[in-house]
């Protein structure tokens, strides 16, 4: 049985957010959320907040017990990049790309044995 959270739109670089996420793959929670804690990354707290989701779900929606989890999937997509523009000198523009991230963490009931 799994139980997943999704974050959609989240104003972070995929590229930034991938490097946070490919920490906790694989983890038990508690693990991963240690880790995430102790993470200087603005993105650790995005994920922080969809693993709690995730767990949350798995309790309270698919009684999963929360000692028996671990991350069994954990992704960053891209999602729509916002175009903003930064006035220059001599009337040039310059195009800021503002990046978002859909953040998906999917967590399981590791095996008995």
């Amino acid at each position: 049985m799994e139980a997943r959270a999704v974050a959609k739109y989240i104003r972070i670089s995929p590229r930034k957010a991938r490097q946070v996420i490919d920490l906790i793959r694989g983890k038990d929670v508690e693990e991963a959320l240690a880790i995430l804690r102790y993470t200087p990354k603005k993105a650790s707290y995005f994920i922080e907040k969809v693993l709690r989701s995730a767990i949350a779900n798995a309790e309270n929606n698919h009684d999963m017990s929360k000692e028996n989890l671990y991350v069994a999937k954990a992704y960053v997509d891209q999602g729509p990049t916002l175009k903003r523009y930064n006035p220059r000198a001599q009337g040039r523009v310059d195009l800021w790309r503002v990046r978002t991230s859909h953040i998906t963490i999917v967590v399981a009931e590791r095996k008995e044995g």
